[in-house]
């Protein structure tokens, strides 16, 4: 079962400047480790509902790979990616079957932490960079977690930051299809979608998914000169902005963006 997001992917060309830069911003951020393979080594930036922000870089930033965002790093840094929590992945990737959805997976996958405590997780990949289902990058992927989650996710004094926000709200994601890319998160969440109101009619046309207590929007901008609009010309589909919460409920495009060095993610403090 698909519960919330799990964790939003923010790539950047070197984690010890995003992580200070994140520190700086008002994010409390704590060193991950590095991933199996050695590619690449990330820091977390942990909220109190769970949620989380991947920073991650790779080793080689310069060096081209075949890792599904290096692609999108090498256009620039930002928002990449992001992964759904399922609580039982098996009956997820039948849920898919049933959908006619296209999948790669389960992968294994996992890191060593700073600390020598290793980690592991298996995956279904749905979105950017997998050979099945590269027509539509924005979708997630999902995430189930083979060791205990908290060994993944830092807790307690991790998750307070000088800025007040308690977690993720929710996530835009910026589309050229706004009915395929709908029609398939819609099935996938087994969620139905409503319009978003948060949207003007001249900035495009926009549909709310809720996931637990957040959501997820999908956007096709009218105007290609627009933000929005230029971010999916450089960048194609993907995660667009993320909306952070102090506790209330927050919409789509809300609240002020957060002041500081973000390495292209576009992240707004709701109100």
């Amino acid at each position: 079962m698909l519960r919330r997001i799990d964790h939003i992917v923010i790539v950047a060309r070197d984690l010890a400047e995003v992580s200070e830069d994140y520190r700086r911003a008002g994010f409390t951020v704590t060193s991950g480790g590095e991933h199996v393979g050695g590619a690449t080594h990330n820091a977390l930036i942990s909220f109190a509902d769970g949620t989380y922000f991947e920073l991650i870089a790779f080793k080689e930033p310069d060096r081209p790979q075949e890792h599904k965002w290096w692609s999108r790093l090498a256009l620039g840094e930002g928002l990449t990616d992001y992964a759904l929590g399922s609580t039982e992945l098996a009956a997820d990737a039948e849920q898919l079957r049933r959908h006619g959805v296209s999948f790669d997976g389960p992968v294994d996958g996992g890191r060593q932490r700073p600390d020598g405590e290793r980690l592991r997780w298996r995956t279904i990949l749905l979105g950017r960079g997998t050979p099945t289902t590269n027509d539509q990058p924005a979708l997630p992927f999902l995430i189930e977690d083979l060791t205990p989650r908290e060994l993944r996710v830092p807790a307690g004094e991790a998750t307070v930051h000088r800025l007040p926000t308690t977690g993720v709200a929710g996530l835009t994601l910026v589309v050229a299809n706004l009915k395929t890319t709908g029609g398939r998160l819609a099935e996938i969440l087994s969620a139905t979608g409503e319009v978003s109101l948060a949207r003007a009619a001249s900035e495009g046309t926009a549909m709310r998914y809720p996931i637990g207590r957040q959501w997820i929007e999908v956007f096709q901008p009218a105007d290609p000169s627009s933000p929005a609009g230029a971010h999916l010309s450089r960048f194609g589909d993907g995660p667009y902005e993320v909306v952070l919460t102090g506790g209330d409920p927050a919409e789509p495009g809300s609240g002020s963006p957060i002041d500081g060095a973000l390495h292209g993610a576009r992240i707004r403090l709701g109100r």
